[in-house]
Order: C-alpha cells, then sequence, then structure tokens
C-alpha cells in the first residue's frame, strides 16, 4: 500500500445516507463515476490507523456519489465513517489530456511573472462559482489568479512553476481584498 501522504483526496465521507449503512461523499474528483465505481478500493486513516474501504454499489444523488461500502451495513457503522478522507494511490490516477491537471500537480508550485516577479506559491486550486482559480499565498496577503491559458502562460507541473500574465491591476486588487 502506498504511503498515505502520497495519496492523492478524491473526497470526504460527509455523513450516513438512509438507515442502511449508506454514505454521502463530498467528492474531490472530476470523474466521480469512475472513482466511486463497484470495485473501488479507497483508503482512509484515522488516528495513525490507516483501512481501506471497498465500494459495492454507487450511485449519485443531487450530484454526489451514495456509496454501499463492503462491511458497512447499519447507520451506526456509516456515521463512524463521517469525516474520514477517501485516497487514492498516485498511480491509480487516470492520464489526463494536455493542457489539463489534477489539483495537486498545481498545489505547491511557485508563481512567477512574465517579468520575473516572484508572486508566491500556490496554496490551493478553488473551482466554486466562476473560473477555476489558483489562490496563491504570499507575504501581502491571498491572491487568487484565474487558471485561463491568457493569463496562466506557462505551466510547468515537472518544474513546480507556473508563468503568469496578469493583467493590470489583478495583483494589487487581490492583495487589498
Amino acid at each position: 500500500m502506498a504511503a498515505w501522504d502520497d495519496m492523492v483526496l478524491v473526497g470526504r465521507i460527509a455523513r450516513p445516507f438512509g438507515h442502511r449503512g449508506q454514505v454521502i461523499v463530498n467528492g474531490s474528483t472530476d470523474f466521480p463515476e469512475a472513482r466511486f465505481a463497484p470495485g473501488a478500493v479507497l483508503h482512509t486513516r484515522r488516528g495513525e490507523q490507516d483501512a481501506t474501504l471497498t465500494v459495492a454499489a454507487s450511485r449519485l444523488h443531487q450530484g454526489r456519489p451514495v456509496l454501499v461500502l463492503e462491511g458497512v451495513e447499519t447507520m451506526n457503522d456509516a456515521e463512524a465513517l463521517a469525516g474520514l478522507e477517501l485516497r487514492v494511490p498516485l498511480s491509480a490516477l487516470a492520464a489526463l489530456p494536455p493542457g489539463t491537471y489534477y489539483e495537486h500537480e498545481l498545489v505547491g508550485c511557485g508563481v512567477v511573472t512574465t517579468g520575473g516577479q516572484a508572486v508566491g506559491p500556490v496554496r490551493a486550486v478553488e473551482s466554486s462559482a466562476g473560473p477555476t482559480r489558483l489562490v496563491i499565498g504570499s507575504g501581502r496577503g491571498e491572491i487568487q489568479v484565474p487558471l485561463v491559458e491568457e493569463i496562466c502562460v506557462e505551466i510547468d507541473v515537472a518544474g513546480r512553476r507556473i508563468v503568469i500574465d496578469p493583467p493590470d491591476g489583478l495583483l494589487e486588487l487581490n492583495a487589498q481584498a
């Protein structure tokens, strides 16, 4: 089994769903049907105790996965899992088309402008309401940069570097917010 820190977060168990041991998941994947398909093995950790859960059945309910997990048969069993992260090894991830990236590949990359000014490291990637944004931490505060080709002109995940060409005022606007 891969080391916990070498695995990728694909979701978090939110709560029980119904009375028969099903759980609803807050997914962190663009591929919920494949990631949570029957037979999928998911890794969890409670304290220092690692465990695996196998998906017996799944469906989407209002856009979120509802899972039947092997050995989880009652609402009490499901309640005991609430809050646990669900991870998979990097090797379980599908290859993406050119120009697309997994969130974990972008987090930690250093961001610089085309003029060579260091902006800071990517702390998170947000995709709620509007275009996906890089959240960059720096000494000036949090800066959010839209993850679009016109601004993010070079993304080198192997070199852990992103070059941006921000429109006038973007960095200053975000730094003051």
